[in-house]
């Protein structure tokens, strides 16, 4: 006999105070919100510098070409001494590592200053700017903190991680539009002077939360990351993954330049991480099943799916306000793809290495941002640029294989930086 329908629990709506519920008790954690204040703050002048160092150098100089390559240098520059800037945090600890560090970064921002300034050499510039490569990869020392304050509590982890990713949305759409209206609302120095005060105001403060800190490990037996099973695969990865980011930013401004509206790019592409930024906050309200090693295929699926819809919109349509929504559609499979990488990350990296592993995923991404800037702008160039799309759809398609053909490995592997038993 079936039950009577009053005897069944009717389900509760999920309410917006529902949906923030778990992020309320993230915060709620002794500390957390202290260090998360400063991370956003040391954070946001990521968004900032790179635009604000173009406006300088070009309205100084007259030359996108020389800003282009400064900016491109200073890329390159980070790729190569963030792991080791990373490696330093892990064996000594991140507030005394990362506040020496930061304000070295501070000095070469300040030295670029004056040299654009003071019309000092162009090569000064270069060597100025690559000074700027070691600041610290905050994002990655936060995801830490939250690795070791929620160890045993992977649906925490799980929140914690997407609250990551949203913030890195929120700073590299936030920080290109601000640094943009203080050079021209001010003067061309205002957005690097700016960044500065934010990234050492922020750095302080994270790094006075020592009770959050993680513990170093001046003597640890782990190996490097990328002797770890799986690690390879994963930048591999990343390394697609940030053709995809790259890609699109160049071949979209192209875009938005062929038909007459070149400043509404930056509005475009601030919809695309508004649409990853909502998703990020949405899938951390989720309680994902089985593993990550096996969400992660799915994940890249969606979002090479999705960039079929940019593609589309261009080519098909040709159309400048559809391709904006495209984007917004497609930008939300970024996040739940990002946390779900560096949620692998996490589990297959030695917990003394950290740090180190979450840099290299990094180093991946930029590495995959200046080829697939370089990739979408010839293609932009030589064809057009609603054909560029197809670049980052190709990236995310390579993404994907690599997803698919280190799945079942990485699946049976157990996770390196899971907790002992007791």
């Amino acid at each position: 006999m079936p039950p009577h329908p009053t005897t069944r629990r009717p389900t509760a709506p999920r309410t917006p105070s529902r949906l923030l519920a778990p992020y309320r008790r993230l915060l709620a954690v002794p500390g957390a919100r202290a260090f998360t204040v400063g991370n956003l703050l040391a954070r946001l002048p990521m968004g900032m510098f790179s635009v604000s160092a173009v406006v300088m150098i070009a309205g100084t100089r007259g030359s996108y070409a020389l800003a282009g390559a400064v900016t491109a240098s200073g890329l390159a520059a980070t790729a190569l001494v963030a792991p080791w800037t990373a490696r330093l945090v892990d064996r000594y600890g991140q507030a005394r590592v990362a506040v020496p560090a930061t304000l070295l970064a501070a000095l070469g921002s300040l030295a670029l200053v004056l040299c654009v300034r003071h019309g000092a050499p162009d090569w000064t510039l270069f060597a100025a700017y690559a000074a700027t490569a070691t600041t610290p990869n905050t994002g990655g020392m936060s995801r830490a903190r939250w690795n070791h304050l929620l160890r045993g509590d992977p649906a925490a982890l799980h929140t914690a991680n997407s609250f990551e990713q949203a913030a890195d949305e929120l700073c590299f759409m936030l920080g290109p539009v601000l640094a943009a209206f203080l050079c021209g609302t001010f003067f061309p120095e205002a957005g690097t002077l700016t960044g500065v005060v934010l990234l050492v105001t922020g750095t302080l403060l994270f790094a006075a939360q020592r009770a959050t800190e993680p513990p170093a490990h001046p003597r640890t037996p782990a190996g490097s990351p990328l002797r770890t099973p799986g690690i390879p695969a994963l930048l591999a990865c990343c390394l697609a993954l940030g053709a995809v980011f790259g890609a699109t930013e160049v071949v979209t401004i192209a875009f938005a330049d062929e038909r007459g509206h070149r400043t509404a790019a930056g509005v475009v592409l601030a919809l695309q991480a508004a649409g990853s930024c909502a998703a990020g906050l949405a899938y951390g309200t989720l309680r994902p099943s089985g593993p990550a090693a096996r969400r992660h295929p799915w994940c890249v699926a969606a979002m090479t799916a999705l960039l079929t819809l940019p593609l589309l919109a261009a080519a098909v349509l040709g159309s400048l306000p559809l391709l904006a929504c495209a984007l917004l559609v497609a930008g939300m499979a970024t996040a739940p793809t990002m946390v779900t990488t560096m949620a692998l990350v996490q589990e297959r990296t030695p917990a003394a290495r950290l740090n180190e592993g979450m840099s290299l995923a990094v180093t991946g991404l930029l590495g995959g941002i200046a080829a697939g800037s370089a990739a979408g702008g010839w293609v932009a160039e030589h064809l057009s640029p609603a054909t560029g799309y197809a670049v980052p759809l190709a990236a995310a398609g390579t993404a994907l294989l690599v997803s698919l053909a280190t799945r079942t490995p990485a699946a049976t592997t157990a996770p390196t930086n899971s907790p002992a038993p007791h």
